[in-house]
């Protein structure tokens, strides 16, 4: 399994990916956040981004560090361009979300007070990645080519594996399949 928290992988993937390895450097923004264990997540770990896919930051802050998180954010990051800082709940969890654009790219920077390994942004980038490492290349393209038609990642990933309901939670429903069993059940699935 990949570890997700160093981002080493970038400097040899995609140029998109390397673009990105770039952008985090020049922002600096694994060390301004790293007391928040900062975890890159969404399309681009995956290769799977398209134009405007933007660079998604995971991050773990108590309830009682999240006004702090936010000041943090707004003195290093409030005068780029499109800033916007909310303070709200998801899924049942306070939670801050932040935007901005530097470096080429759109960011958002999420933080809960959960380790990033529980919130849903990795578990489902961890679901995603065994789904592209049992399917290969024409799985990955298949999702990238269902992404620039307009579906979101999860959707996306949902729709080729023929999972019905809420894609979401369809998808963190293959957690807890052995790698043997995805293996099989992607290996089962056509693509278009």
């Amino acid at each position: 399994m990949r570890n997700w928290h160093t981002i080493d992988y970038l400097q040899t993937g995609t140029p998109r990916q390397q673009a990105a390895y770039a952008a985090l450097q020049q922002l600096g923004i694994l060390g301004t956040l790293a007391a928040y264990g900062p975890v890159l997540a969404g399309t681009l770990p995956l290769a799977v981004d398209v134009a405007g896919s933007d660079l998604d930051l995971i991050c773990q802050a108590s309830a009682a560090q999240l006004p702090g998180f936010g000041e943090l954010l707004r003195s290093q990051y409030g005068a780029l361009p499109g800033f916007e800082l909310h303070h709200t709940r998801w899924q049942e969890q306070p939670t801050v979300v932040c935007r901005f654009h530097a470096a080429g790219f759109d960011w958002e920077v999420f933080a809960q007070p959960l380790p990033a390994r529980q919130q849903q942004a990795l578990r489902h980038l961890h679901v995603e990645h065994a789904v592209l490492q049992a399917g290969g290349e024409a799985w990955r393209r298949a999702v990238q080519q269902l992404k620039q038609q307009g579906l979101k990642t999860e959707p996306a990933f949902a729709q080729l594996l023929g999972l019905s309901g809420d894609p979401y939670a369809a998808l963190l429903a293959l957690e807890a399949w052995p790698a043997e069993m995805l293996r099989a059940y992607v290996a089962a699935r056509p693509l278009p």
